[in-house]
């Protein structure tokens, strides 16, 4: 199952290993239409990533001693980004560069960010006021000082940012009544004025970039009730995804988004970091490395839960890609030997705590085998965080049905 424009020795073989090891769904989803992009009539709160529904549930397992989910909240409550002693430390200008150098105030910032969402999920499982209020003290002090970001990373920084500011809003403003709405007002257009415009158009840098950026946008949007940016970050995500994980149905040549500038077999084989041999959940950034495929494919779970949650569910329409690429990535990030045809025989482990929401929509809820990803799911609980923009997801979303 692959398609190459120079078919080496073993590369049909090792392609057919590569799909047996991924496993092929138990119980085929049933079709469904393509949904359509508009935003909801009236959008869902807290709608970000996690819902009421799935709160409550945590919150039972969590009181009665449930695993995994006591010692993933044992964990978090452990962790920095719980600290009821910690001090914001915003700044007007974040100025980012390649790989954070310079880095002034970029890992504040994304880590501030983390600990408002930690708190918020920390007021809501304990309701201890003290959570809700450092968190609200974070997200004011950042809401008073921040005016830009700035430098060539600066649009990745605002989506792993912005990824995790609206999470943790979402929680606050809908669950807790001590947060003055000058102050909700003043958070509030800092994301629309500082956030929304760097990520909502779009990049045609590596594919993670872009989806970091339409988690960030559609996450921001659901907070603002803005429908217009909604439709647009989720526009751009649909065009994403196939652009992102190739299928054998794509034909011979990975997609390409609108705008890329890919038009030729060689630009499309770099663009995809060399590698010329497709398979099905192959990435354009396997070949990379896993971590950023990693980013990549955390945030396409995470735009799909927030929609499924805003009563869309773009689950349906990803699944394939979603699950092949799990599953592939997952399977030599457990050892299995790469063969020669995948990234010249070698691979860049390091994928990350990033599976549990995907492999909680696909598994558990639409039914497919994923023996790789499960493997390596329950293998890595309770998952932490990356410290960028992904935090506590065995907590929030292993085995949860809603």
């Amino acid at each position: 199952m692959h398609r190459t424009f120079t078919l080496v020795a073993g590369a049909l073989t090792g392609a057919l290993a590569a799909s047996l090891l991924i496993g092929a769904p138990s119980t085929a989803a049933p079709a469904a239409p393509k949904p359509s992009a508009a935003a909801p009539a009236t959008f869902t709160h807290p709608g970000v990533l996690v819902g009421t529904r799935q709160l409550d549930f945590v919150r039972g397992k969590v009181d009665s001693g449930a695993q995994p989910w006591k010692s993933a909240f044992d964990a978090m409550m452990a962790s920095p980004y719980a600290s009821l002693s910690r001090t914001p430390k915003p700044r007007a200008t974040v100025e980012c560069g390649p790989y954070s150098k310079p880095n002034h105030g970029c890992t504040d910032e994304r880590e501030d960010a983390l600990a408002a969402y930690t708190l918020s999920l920390a007021w809501y499982l304990t309701r201890d006021s003290r959570y809700a209020d450092k968190a609200i003290q974070i997200m004011d002090a950042w809401s008073a000082t921040l005016k830009e970001h700035t430098n060539s990373n600066a649009p990745l920084q605002t989506g792993w940012a912005g990824s995790s500011w609206p999470r943790a809003a979402e929680i606050i403003r809908h669950t807790y009544d001590g947060w003055p709405k000058n102050r909700i007002d003043r958070f509030a257009g800092m994301l629309r004025t500082v956030y929304l415009p760097e990520v909502i158009n779009g990049s045609h840098s590596n594919g993670n970039w872009e989806l970091s950026m339409m988690e960030a946008a559609v996450g921001i949007s659901v907070f603002l009730e803005d429908k217009a940016s909604y439709d647009k970050a989720l526009a751009t995500f649909r065009a994403r995804v196939p652009a992102y994980i190739y299928l054998t149905s794509d034909g011979d040549l990975p997609r390409t988004t609108p705008g890329s500038g890919l038009n030729t077999r060689d630009k499309i084989i770099k663009y995809w970091q060399g590698q010329s041999t497709f398979v099905d959940g192959l990435t354009q950034e396997t070949c990379r490395d896993f971590t950023h495929t990693g980013y990549g494919l955390s945030a396409i779970a995470h735009i799909a839960e927030t929609t499924r949650l805003q009563g869309q569910d773009l689950y349906p329409e990803v699944a394939e890609r979603l699950r092949h690429a799990l599953g592939f990535q997952a399977t030599y990030e457990l050892g299995t030997a790469p063969p020669s045809w995948l990234c010249g025989g070698t691979v860049k482990r390091g994928l990350g705590p990033v599976t549990e929401v995907g492999y909680n929509a696909l598994h558990n809820r639409l039914h497919y085998a994923m023996p790789n990803t499960q493997k390596l799911t329950e293998q890595q609980r309770p998952a932490g965080s990356n410290n960028l923009f992904v935090a506590w997801e065995t907590l929030t979303h292993a085995q949860n049905p809603n």
